[in-house]
């Protein structure tokens, strides 16, 4: 294989790129776990990472994947049994279905269309049938990774509020969090799941999970099954600036790093920048005559878009396409999406110089690959921002 020159533009929905800052905070040796130096680190961290989730509560840390923060978020506040209500909005509600299936509870799901996010009235009416309470917890995925929709959180809370259910509400955060305004507290969340990998701008390996008072509580009485997820034990140690088994420490070293760079350019202007570089991107996809996954403005997402490729052309035959000629790797389709829609990330340490060079390897890829399209989408992308420099 020949070596490209040039850096690798890695524009799927994450991982993402990590930024020399955080690649550098990394590059430590590591220190005693339980001494006063990691200590230290660890009540900076421990603090600094709930005000990137807007709560005064406890965030509990794993080394893990996302998958892990589903799992501890289910198992802490729930029974074998239970009946979880989930909205079908893509591949990853679909995977959080299946392991609250595996893992003995009982998930009901409300259809979706992959192309909207969760609809609060279907759910409001689904808990205003459940006059008994079988209903534990309401589950939803903030922004589907899959598709590229946003579910408005707020409104899902009201929905429960306005049914008078006392379901807890979980929700997925993963390719969210520092990148689309989220609101723990305010919105009402009991359990919010988080993962290091995208908005936050670390490699894979750190996995979250933000805790209410009322999933505290549930957590008493819950009878699951759980010894490494246990919050009560995490939550404790967590009260001395350690951990109950050997954590992450490197990767905390760059979390460290990462909170504050969210810090520096303040947190409501990361969010919105990537609102304006996904609005940016979905007006050169529009120009480039191409149909956004997506099909409701106000559910777009700031993370990263899904773009339809036309009838009789692949998509990932196109990502290969990108890759070998322009050293760009784009999202591929998930699971019912797959060969039919690319995706383009656009979250996490990402600037408009580095978008318009995304969008002109997806034009330049569109003619090489023979794809029909319109010229112009860079240009559009470029006018849009160029209008709008500084409105971060």
């Amino acid at each position: 294989m020949n070596t490209m020159p040039g850096r690798h533009f890695l524009q799927i929905p994450g991982p993402t790129n990590v930024p020399d800052r955080v690649l550098r905070a990394m590059d430590m040796p590591t220190i005693d776990h339980r001494g006063p130096e990691f200590q230290a680190m660890a009540e900076r961290v421990l603090a600094g990472i709930r005000t990137i989730f807007k709560t005064d509560n406890p965030v509990v840390i794993y080394p893990a994947s996302g998958t892990g923060a589903w799992e501890a978020a289910l198992v802490n506040t729930l029974s074998p049994g239970d009946t979880v209500l989930m909205y079908e909005t893509g591949h990853f509600a679909t995977l959080w279905k299946s392991l609250a299936t595996k893992l003995g509870l009982k998930p009901e799901f409300i259809e979706g269309d992959w192309r909207h996010g969760a609809d609060p009235d279907a759910i409001e009416a689904r808990l205003r049938e459940d006059r008994e309470g079988r209903i534990k917890a309401v589950c939803v995925v903030h922004n589907e990774t899959s598709t590229g929709a946003v579910s408005p959180i707020g409104d899902v809370r009201k929905a429960i509020d306005a049914a008078g259910h006392p379901a807890l509400l979980m929700v997925d955060t993963i390719s969210s969090l520092a990148s689309i305004d989220y609101r723990h507290d305010e919105w009402g969340v009991d359990v919010t799941i988080g993962g290091s990998q995208k908005g936050l701008m670390l490699p894979p390996g750190l996995a979250f999970n933000a805790v209410s008072d009322k999933a505290l509580s549930a957590s008493r009485d819950a009878d699951m099954s759980r010894s490494y997820w246990d919050w009560n034990e995490m939550i404790a140690m967590n009260g001395k600036g350690f951990f109950p088994f050997t954590p992450a420490t490197n990767l905390l070293y760059g979390l460290d790093e990462a909170i504050r760079m969210l810090h520096e350019e303040g947190i409501d202007h990361v969010f919105a920048r990537h609102a304006r570089h996904g609005e940016a991107t979905r007006r050169a996809v529009r120009a480039w005559g191409l149909e956004v996954l997506c099909a409701e403005p106000a559910h777009c997402s700031g993370s990263l878009t899904a773009v339809m490729m036309p009838d009789g052309h692949d998509a990932d035959q196109f990502r290969k396409t990108v890759l070998d000629n322009f050293n760009m790797s784009l999202g591929n389709g998930l699971s019912k999406l797959a060969g039919r829609v690319f995706r383009i990330g656009h979250l996490g340490d990402f600037n408009d110089l580095m978008l318009l060079g995304t969008l002109a390897g997806v034009e330049m890829g569109l003619e090489v690959a023979g794809v029909p399209y319109r010229p112009g989408g860079v240009q559009e992308a470029m006018n849009y921002l160029s209008r709008r420099s500084g409105d971060d």
